[in-house]
C-alpha cells in the first residue's frame, strides 16, 4: 500500500533527499517548508509552504494542509537550524530561542496538533543529532535543543500509545550547514568541525540524495527499538 508521508524542511537538505526517496518509492509526499520544494515534478508531491518559525501560526496552517487525510504512515520532522558556532558565554539568548523555536517548539506545535487529530499516525521521526549527546565545544544552541528534542520524543512517547517515536541521528550529509562548517569555521578553537573536515568531499559525507535513500531503508527497522529512544544511524 502507498504510504503518506510527512516531511518538515524539504525545500532543501535531507528534507529534499527524503522527499525524492519517498516520492521514487511511489508513496504520497506532503511537505512542508519556508521556501518550497521546487524542481521534483511528481503527482504525488503535495507541496505547501508556511514558516515553522512562526509558533501560533502553525496549527492553522496544519488544518489547511492536512487537516482532510485519514491517515499519516511516517512523520518526518527535519525542519531544524545550526545557528552560529561559537562560545556559549558569546551567544545571547535570543540566538538561543531562535534556534529553540525550530528545533523543539515548533516539533511541539506539530506533535499537539497531530494528537487532537482522529487520524492515526504509524511511525513519528524527530530529526536529531549527535551534537545532542557529545558536547562538543561551540555547538551551543544546536546541541541543547537536541538534547532537549531527544527527551521531547522520549515524553510524547507516552502520550502516542499508537504511534511510533523516534529521535533520530542520521550522520553527515553534504548540506549548507556542512558548507558553513567545514568552510567557516575555527577548527584549532573548534577541534569537533576537524572530523567533518576530513569526510567534507567524500563518500563519507554523503550527497542529500543518496542519504535520503539509506536513512529511509534505515527507518524500516526503527520499530525494533522502543518508542521513544535516541538512535544513531551509526548504530543500525
Amino acid at each position: 500500500m502507498r504510504k503518506k508521508v510527512f516531511i518538515t524542511g524539504n525545500s532543501q537538505g535531507l528534507g529534499y533527499g527524503l522527499t525524492q526517496a519517498y516520492l521514487e518509492r511511489n508513496d504520497t509526499v506532503y511537505g512542508c517548508s519556508r521556501k518550497g520544494c521546487h524542481g521534483l515534478e511528481s503527482h504525488e508531491l503535495h507541496d505547501y509552504q508556511c514558516d515553522l518559525s512562526k509558533l501560533n501560526d502553525i496549527h492553522q496552517h496544519l488544518d489547511y494542509f492536512l487537516g482532510d487525510l485519514e491517515r499519516l504512515d511516517l512523520v518526518i520532522l527535519n525542519a531544524g537550524i545550526l545557528g552560529e558556532i561559537k562560545d556559549l558565554h558569546e551567544t545571547s539568548l535570543d540566538e538561543i530561542y531562535r534556534v529553540f523555536n525550530i528545533n523543539v517548539w515548533a516539533n511541539k506545535v506539530i506533535l499537539d496538533w497531530l494528537h487532537a487529530q482522529a487520524f492515526p499516525v504509524h511511525n513519528i521521526v524527530l530529526m536529531s543529532s549527535g551534537a545532542a549527546v557529545n558536547g562538543n565545544g561551540g555547538w551551543n544552541g544546536y546541541a541543547l535543543s537536541k538534547a532537549a528534542l531527544n527527551m521531547l520524543t522520549a515524553q510524547y512517547a507516552h502520550e502516542f500509545p499508537d504511534s511510533h517515536l523516534i529521535a533520530f541521528a542520521p550522520g553527515i550529509i553534504h548540506t549548507q550547514m556542512q558548507d558553513y562548517l567545514c568552510n567557516h569555521t575555527d577548527t584549532k578553537k573548534f577541534p569537533s568541525i576537524d572530523t567533518l573536515k576530513q569526510a567534507y568531499g567524500t563518500e563519507h559525507m554523503p550527497s542529500p540524495r543518496t542519504a535520503g535513500q539509506r536513512i529511509a531503508e534505515r527507518f524500516e527497522r526503527l520499530r525494533e527499538f522502543p518508542s521513544g529512544s535516541f538512535i544513531d544511524i551509526r548504530k543500525i
